[in-house]
């Protein structure tokens, strides 16, 4: 372990199985490096992680700011699960109805459920859709309801911004798609100048989506809030779901998405799990 993480307090969160080491830096800030992030996030010598998250000083006008780094040590512009995990600590410390978190991808809001536990649900308002292809950003112009890509079986995704760039591909099966060999083949194809997350999804009844998804930086997850988020975007815009609103179904289990039609903005529920506490050692943690 990094020395500059040496003796760190965290909480290991997870929303669906999409896990994150949580710090808070709001008093002590860490100098962190890619080098110390990926070595907290290895699950063979740390507590292991997908995300690593630190809660910062606000930014703007919010509660606190959310730093995203992703396993691999880079800084992401946002990140949903997140966002519920740390919406849910900020509304226990506060003690409020709802919270403001600043981050790259710009302000979200976190709110309770009523009659709702914390840890099984936490509603985030995770902004504006973005469908422009400076958004995403694309390498060039390109209408973004159905990208001119094809890479393998995979052809013609939507392309939205949710804060981070996302492709949406919509398959007859998503569980038939190798993730491992295409996810980063899309990733890192030239189209995407700053890389992009990927979806595979396809319609299982009236309201629902399967999704699966290959995160930018961090390879195949359990689950993806921003992914559903551009799922359910993709989908309204294809014609796969009537109305604006719908269960997406990831591997690690259900989100209710809703994109409003008042006001472009994108409103994800889902649990908020804490798993454990410890502390960031050499040779992994106690």
């Amino acid at each position: 372990m990094s020395s500059n993480l040496m003796g760190t307090p965290f909480q290991k969160m997870h929303g669906l199985g999409n896990d994150f080491i949580v710090i808070d830096a709001r008093t002590h800030p860490l100098a962190l490096t890619e080098e110390a992030v990926r070595a907290a996030a290895n699950r063979r010598s740390g507590p292991g992680c997908d995300q690593f998250i630190t809660i910062e000083p606000p930014t703007g006008d919010g509660h606190a700011t959310m730093g995203i780094r992703n396993g691999d040590g880079g800084v992401v512009e946002s990140c949903g699960n997140a966002a519920r995990c740390v919406g849910r600590l900020l509304l226990e410390e506060t003690g409020g109805d709802s919270v403001r978190i600043d981050t790259l991808g710009g302000p979200i809001e976190a709110f309770r459920v009523p009659g709702k536990d914390l840890s099984e649900a936490v509603t985030v308002d995770m902004g504006p859709a973005r469908l422009n292809w400076s958004d995403l950003p694309l390498s060039g112009p390109m209408d973004t309801r159905a990208l001119d890509l094809t890479v393998g079986p995979l052809s013609g995704p939507c392309g939205v911004s949710v804060g981070n760039p996302h492709a949406v591909f919509l398959v007859e099966d998503a569980e038939a798609i190798d993730l491992t060999t295409w996810g980063p083949r899309v990733e890192t194809h030239p189209l995407f100048p700053k890389r992009v997350n990927v979806e595979v999804i396809h319609r299982l009844e009236a309201g629902r989506i399967r999704m699966r998804v290959w995160e930018r930086g961090v390879g195949i997850t359990q689950a993806c809030g921003t992914g559903a988020c551009a799922t359910l975007v993709a989908a309204v815009r294809r014609g796969l779901i009537e109305g604006r609103e719908g269960i997406v179904e990831l591997d690690g289990g259900p989100l209710h998405i809703s994109w409003r039609d008042s006001d472009n903005r994108i409103l994800m529920t889902g649990s908020a799990t804490l798993a454990y506490r410890g502390v960031l050692e050499e040779g992994g943690w106690r």
